[in-house]
């Protein structure tokens, strides 16, 4: 490779480093390792070594040898042959280097190159340099996702298909369900997007990241990001039980006797439980107390019914039940079920809920 070569190699290098963001001496390694089996290809030698100046491009070529000192198997006792190629003995090598040792290396300037030997060392070293930059790439991307599992991204809708609609987050894509949108919300292609990063899995294929705007960890997050209090460990988050589109139930508390942790998530006027709100397509919150105590965790977890007497049925199984009275019972229950069944999600309690009439009849 002539001087005007080395330094369009050289420019080649410094232009895909800054448009990839990948480690120059990456690149560089690849070129030194096509290098060398380039030379070894056409020369039929198997000791050879490149270097590539980072700032020239200049290649320099190197045969070596390995210093040996007693050719003799300490196993068996048989004696190795010599190679005179590839090996030098120690008292020879010390002529050359007196600080050498046994296992390092004498290296010889190659000062004869063939002719064509830059150009078809650039042709073989294309598909090295291709594929060490695609693992470099991958690397990349690996180390910038790796922590994002159960956190919120923002990226860019940019193509969707029967199934999914696919968000751009920089160098990586994610692919959002349409099963896992909030319902009734639609989307459009080149916005931004708020998703939770429900699954991230590292393949020989690359990045695979699965996304979520119906997962009640979307919402968990949501909260943690809009409330002081949540993140900095004023206001403990309990539990998430979500129905998405329509409503969700949040439970929490705090140990600081000053704090009113429901107050604090709602915020003054509800400024702060809005915000989040706005981001949910209509959906509503339900912010709870929690308690230590499941009959009290559980009464609070029913709102908003009110009077509502509980009995743990069974400790073990977590079955408890709920006694309203007539007015309050479709309240405890809600439409469809929803709000029992988002107390029993919340809780973590079987709950069944019965008029206080029917009890007495049983």
């Amino acid at each position: 490779m002539n001087s005007k070569q080395a330094k369009e190699f050289i420019k080649a290098v410094d232009s895909l480093v800054a448009e990839k963001g990948i480690d120059k001496g990456i690149v560089i390694e690849a070129m030194e390792a096509a290098m060398a089996n380039a030379y070894k290809k056409n020369m039929g030698i198997s000791n050879v070594k490149a270097t590539v100046n980072p700032e020239t491009g200049q290649i320099r070529l190197f045969t070596y040898r390995t210093v040996v000192d007693k050719m003799v198997n300490e196993e068996t006792g048989e004696e190795i042959k010599f190679d005179e190629n590839t090996q030098i003995m120690l008292e020879d090598a010390k002529k050359i280097d007196e600080d050498i040792k046994v296992g390092e290396t004498i290296d010889t300037e190659v000062k004869i190159i063939p002719e064509d030997f830059g150009r078809v060392a650039v042709l073989s070293a294309k598909q090295i340099i291709v594929q060490k930059v695609k693992e470099a790439e991958k690397n990349l991307v690996n180390d910038e996702f790796k922590d994002k599992q159960d956190e919120i991204l923002i990226g860019t809708l940019s193509r969707e298909d029967s199934k999914n609609y696919y968000v751009d987050l920089g160098r990586a894509h994610g692919v959002l369900p349409k099963d896992e949108i909030i319902p009734g919300e639609k989307l459009e292609m080149g916005s931004s997007i708020k998703v939770y990063v429900s699954k991230i899995e590292f393949g020989s294929k690359g990045i695979f990241i699965l996304l979520s705007r119906s997962h009640y960890g979307f919402v968990k997050r949501l909260l943690e990001n809009e409330i002081p209090e949540l993140s900095d460990g004023t206001v403990m988050l309990y539990s998430v039980a979500r129905d998405a589109g329509n409503r969700s139930k949040i439970a929490v508390y705090t140990e600081y006797d000053k704090v009113d942790p429901v107050g604090a998530i709602i915020g003054e006027k509800g400024s702060r439980i809005n915000r989040v709100l706005s981001q949910l397509n209509g959906e509503k919150i339900d912010v709870i107390l929690y308690d230590k105590d499941p009959v009290k965790f559980i009464q609070n977890a029913l709102s908003p019914a009110k009077d509502v007497e509980v009995r743990i049925i069974d400790e073990k199984n977590r079955e408890a039940l709920a006694i309203v009275n007539d007015e309050n019972s479709s309240l405890a229950i809600g439409k469809k079920g929803q709000n029992v069944k988002l107390a029993s999600r919340l809780t973590k309690y079987k709950i069944s809920v019965k008029k206080i009439g029917e009890l007495d009849e049983e």
